[in-house]
């Protein structure tokens, strides 16, 4: 086992399967000589070479169809966005193409693809470095959307969408980049796409979560505890595949499940985790399904005071569940 940081692991890992596969190449801005903003892919140029590390325009829109391409052709991309909120442009590359070419192609050809992209707010990054996209990837079939959220979950997470045939969205959220630390299985091992993990055991109510939510509702259970009130933390961890099997086991085991996420709480991927534990656990339920998200504001702010207000804490998230749990 070693300790690591999220954005260590996220380099180690990388670095690990650049050397396994030679097809592995890495597009992006600044990903070369810069080795990235979040120093990623540093030392990677001078391993690797301009032929695999390739610094692109800025134009997100060639990166990802450059990856497509070069994915169809016999190579397995690496797209970085600089930030989440940069894919805005690639869109319709990812969602019109990358997204729909085994099914056009009737299973024919793939797109190994993994597209990351750092994301979420709590920076100090504004209006243009703090999106929450997930929700609207996880929307698309043909995608599949991960959001790991421990160096652990990243490792094998990583290697796992590295490997796969087809192109995953892997978000990595930028306030946990070196907040986060905790121990890794040293080894070749990997995690599937799909399964969600449940981080916490509890029996009087459940909370879903991921990213830095995740954290902050292990912080907010553990401030529970002093109410005698046993939270139980499942980490979704993957959005699309949604792991219902997971999900609702816990919403059956607690009766009461309350659902964070950092995004604009309406239409977020919360609601999907909502409607399907209304659905298909209603009469096991003891309280209504509860949600909590960002605000309904086009953004996050980017001074700490109200960027501090838009997203949830674990004291107004420890607020939520004593609310849920008096129910």
């Amino acid at each position: 086992m070693s300790e690591k940081s999220n954005v260590q692991a996220v380099h180690d890992t990388l670095l690990e399967e650049f050397r396994r596969d030679p097809r592995h190449i890495l597009l992006g801005e600044d990903v070369g000589a810069r080795g990235g903003v979040f120093r990623v892919s540093e030392g990677f140029l001078d391993e690797f070479g301009p032929g695999r590390i390739i610094d692109v325009p800025l134009a997100e829109s060639a990166i990802v169809g450059v990856a497509i391409g070069a994915a169809a052709g016999g190579l397995r991309p690496v797209a970085e966005m600089q930030f989440a909120d940069f894919s805005a442009p690639a869109f319709e590359q990812i969602v019109d193409e990358a997204a729909r070419i085994r099914y056009r192609s009737n299973g024919a050809f793939g797109v190994p693809l993994v597209i990351r992209m750092p994301w979420g707010a709590g920076i100090h990054g504004g209006l243009y470095h703090s999106q929450s996209v997930e929700a609207f990837y996880a929307h698309v079939p043909g995608l599949k959307v991960v959001v790991p959220s421990t160096p652990r979950d990243i490792t094998g997470m990583l290697r796992s969408a590295l490997r796969d045939e087809d192109p995953v969205i892997f978000l990595e959220h930028k306030a946990t980049y070196r907040a986060v630390k905790g121990e890794v299985p040293d080894g070749d091992f990997t995690i599937p796409l799909g399964p969600a993990d449940v981080k916490r055991q509890g029996t009087d109510l459940t909370v879903y979560a991921y990213g830095l939510m995740l954290h902050h509702c292990l912080a907010a259970a553990a401030l529970l505890e002093a109410d005698s009130t046993s939270v139980e933390v499942v980490d979704v961890r993957s959005l699309r595949p949604l792991d219902a099997g997971t999900i609702l086991a816990s919403a059956r085991k607690t009766g009461k499940c309350l659902i964070v996420y950092e995004d604009n709480r309406m239409f977020g991927a919360g609601a999907e985790i909502a409607a399907l534990i209304a659905e298909e656990a209603f009469e096991d339920l003891d309280a209504p399904v509860m949600r909590y998200g960002g605000p309904e504001i086009p953004a996050t702010p980017m001074n700490r005071a109200q960027e501090q207000w838009f997203m949830p804490d674990p004291e107004r998230i420890a607020t939520k569940m004593r609310e849920l749990a008096r129910y």
